[in-house]
């Protein structure tokens, strides 16, 4: 008899609520602000914070934090405002720190 396997998520590494989807990462070569983090397209069950401008690694960008929806713990940062052309293709996405999220159904 086959198993029903869901999605692969990644929950919140505090109180377990699903904040993205595996299928959703872009990249996983992208640096927050306690190491390693990725970039996804969409996330979920999450609180946005007011929009700051920072200046990052590559650049100028107008960015609000990610807080998990139940938690709030600070998950990483949604990119609003790219001002330089290369780094457009981050608008609207989200980076979840590889130290706040864990894996599950994998």
């Amino acid at each position: 008899m086959a198993e029903l396997i869901g999605p692969r998520l990644y929950s919140c590494c505090n109180c377990r609520n699903h904040v993205s989807i595996h299928d959703d990462i872009i990249s996983k070569a992208f640096q927050g602000r306690n190491g390693r983090a990725f970039l996804f397209s969409h996330a979920m069950n999450v609180v946005i914070g007011p929009k700051e401008d920072r200046h990052l690694l590559t650049g100028l960008h107008t960015v609000a934090d990610v807080y998990c929806g139940d938690c709030r713990e600070v998950l990483g940062w949604k990119y609003e405002r790219a001002y330089e052309a290369s780094q457009k293709y981050k608008e609207g996405k989200f980076i979840l720190e590889k130290s706040k999220i864990v894996k599950e159904n994998w």
